[in-house]
This record gives C-alpha cells, sequence and structure tokens, in this order.
C-alpha cells in the first residue's frame, strides 16, 4: 500500500488529468480506509488481502459514522478506482469494490439567491478604495459567468478578452471552455486592474494574477469565501450563501429566463446532462406564466367588450333556461303518473 498509493496518485495526475484537490481526496479517503481495514484485522493489510465483506464492513462503519451518502459514495468511487489500478498493474485480479452498490442518494435542492438579493449582494463592496473594487469585480464575475470559486482565484491575465467579453475558465480535470463575461462584469474588472497593485514576488512570474490579496499575491478560496461572508452580513443576507451559490444562482437564473438546459449545461461546463438538471426547479409563479401564455384553453380573457367576454356572459345566461326546461318536463311527468294512478 505505501509504494502503490503513490504509483497511483502520480497515474491520476499524469494520465487523468486530476487536479490537486481530487489527488488529495483520493489520498485522505485510501489512507482512512488502509487504516480502518487495519484496525479491523488487527494487521497491516495488503492490497491483495481485501475482500468484499471487508469492503463491506468498512461501508457499513461509514454509514454508523453518519456520513453523508454523498461522502460514501465518493469513498468508494476512490476505492474502485485504486483496484482497478491495482489490477492494471498485476497485483489483484478481482476488485473487493466492484460488487458494492452506492447508498442512495438524497438530491437536495442548491441554495440560490433571487435576482434581487444579488443586486443587492453586487452593489455591497465599496468603489472608493482598492479592495472594493477587487471585492466587486470578484462578485460580478463569479456571476456574470458561473465561475467555481476555484476556477475564478486560477484565472491569469492572458485569460482575459475584455474586448470580446469573454475569459477562459480551466475547469474540473483541467478541461478549459470559454465563458461570457456581462457589461457589469467586464467594466467591473476593468476598474479593478486600473488600480491594481502586484507584488514583487508576482511581477517576476510568467503568469499574473486577475485577483490578488493586499499583499499582491493571488487570492486564495478561503479568502473569497471570508471576503463574502462579510458582504453577507453587511446585506442581512443569508449566511448560508457561499461563493457557489453564485454559480447556483447563475443558472437557475438563466433557467428561470427560458435558456435551454443544453446550453447551461455548455456555460458551466458539466460533463453530464444530470448535473444540470437540479437546476431546473423555476418557480410556481413562473410555471404557471409560462402554462398561460402556451396554453390554449387557459388564456386569460382580453377586455370587457371583447367578443370572448360575450360568449362567456351568453353561456352564463344561457344555464338558467335550461334548468326551467328541465324542471317543466320533471313536472309534467309526475302530472301523468298522478292521471294514471287515478
Amino acid at each position: 500500500m505505501q509504494q502503490l498509493l503513490p504509483r497511483f496518485l502520480r497515474f491520476l495526475q499524469a494520465e487523468k488529468n486530476a487536479s490537486d484537490l481530487t489527488i488529495k481526496s483520493y489520498r485522505e479517503d485510501l489512507e482512512t480506509m488502509m487504516e480502518f481495514l487495519s484496525d479491523l484485522l488487527g494487521r497491516t493489510v495488503s492490497v491483495a488481502q481485501i475482500t468484499p465483506p471487508d469492503m463491506r464492513r468498512y461501508v457499513a462503519a461509514l454509514h454508523e459514522a453518519e456520513y453523508a451518502s454523498s461522502t460514501v459514495s465518493r469513498k468508494l468511487a476512490s476505492a474502485r478506482s485504486f483496484f482497478r489500478f491495482a489490477q492494471r498493474e498485476g497485483i489483484i485480479k478481482n476488485n473487493p469494490a466492484k460488487p458494492l452498490r452506492n447508498p442512495r442518494r438524497q438530491r437536495k435542492l442548491p441554495h440560490f439567491l433571487t435576482t434581487k438579493e444579488i443586486g443587492k449582494l453586487l452593489n455591497a463592496p465599496s468603489e472608493s478604495d482598492n479592495l472594493g473594487l477587487r471585492d466587486r469585480a470578484i462578485l460580478e464575475t463569479m456571476y456574470s459567468a458561473g465561475l467555481r470559486v476555484s476556477e475564478l482565484v486560477g484565472a491569469n491575465d492572458r485569460d482575459l478578452d475584455l474586448e470580446e467579453g469573454l475569459v477562459r475558465v480551466r475547469g474540473k480535470g483541467k478541461k478549459e471552455r470559454l465563458a461570457p463575461l456581462g457589461s457589469h462584469a467586464v467594466r467591473a474588472i476593468e476598474a479593478w486592474l486600473s488600480k491594481r497593485n502586484l507584488s514583487k514576488k508576482t511581477l517576476q512570474q510568467k503568469t499574473r494574477p486577475v485577483f490578488v490579496n493586499k499583499f499582491g499575491d493571488r487570492i486564495t478560496t478561503r479568502s473569497v469565501a471570508r471576503m463574502l461572508e462579510k458582504y453577507l452580513k453587511t446585506t442581512g443576507l443569508d449566511l448560508r450563501t457561499s461563493p457557489h451559490t453564485l454559480r447556483h444562482s447563475f443558472a437557475t437564473h438563466l433557467l428561470d429566463n427560458g435558456a435551454d438546459i443544453r446550453s447551461v449545461q455548455e456555460l458551466l461546463g458539466h460533463k453530464s446532462l444530470i448535473t444540470t438538471q437540479i437546476y431546473t426547479h423555476v418557480s410556481t409563479a413562473g410555471l404557471r406564466q409560462v402554462y398561460e401564455q402556451s396554453h390554449p384553453r387557459a388564456k386569460k380573457q382580453q377586455t370587457a367588450g371583447s367578443d370572448s367576454r360575450k360568449r362567456v356572459d351568453t353561456t352564463s345566461s344561457a344555464k338558467p333556461k335550461q334548468k326551467t326546461v328541465r324542471k317543466k318536463v320533471v313536472r309534467k311527468k309526475v302530472r301523468r303518473k298522478k292521471r294514471t294512478a287515478s
């Protein structure tokens, strides 16, 4: 295990183009698995000695520890990939994690902000100082392009094309895509770049980061989260809001305003359409509006003097006449029965 794990991680980096965060997650998941199995069997376990029952006990322990279903699925995925690599290297014949099923995931609707709340948040940073200009540019860029926070902090000057309103983004698996920038985001970035100060260390680098901290070095994801938390408190918005909430809001607002799901998938850089479908939770009011505009029997009446209103009035006045006719028929039947009885 001590020798195979580093080889597996190098394989992920070199052949799978896995990001540093992905490699870190795999390493932590596999180290946790091997530590559990060693404690279970009371000795150091080699990869070839692990069996499907051992893996079932491991999964059961994860559930007992109340890990989320998504976390258990991720740890199982890490184990399967690791054992597949061991098969490829000829160390084992069968994958002990292959027979195990992933737990059923409970897909929760993502938290997002309304357009009014987004406007309140984007206007919160002050434009009177450099950090305020930077913060506004960060928030505008994340919402305008639907970026992950890791994609934002990894953006460099050469990735920007402000004339065309585009930014080149390196997403998961080091996949690149072009993301559009709205006019508000372009103006905010231009205002920030005109006041940005870079450190000597950053100036010596070949790639210059778009967003830097107060010392002139590349900003971190944690710094972006702290910055957002500060503006959430000043605006009174939901403190559950995270940098990823801006990405959720981006996708939700596009779909609510008529964008097709395939286009949103491309803009988000999702590999699978299933991942994008979670954003199709349009509001009831939006559904009602689409229904009333599209369904021929649901369209509202035009004006008080229109033909449709006249038809309605005519129909409503005809109902009492039908009832009167029915009453006369019933009375005639009753009279006939009385005559027959007498």
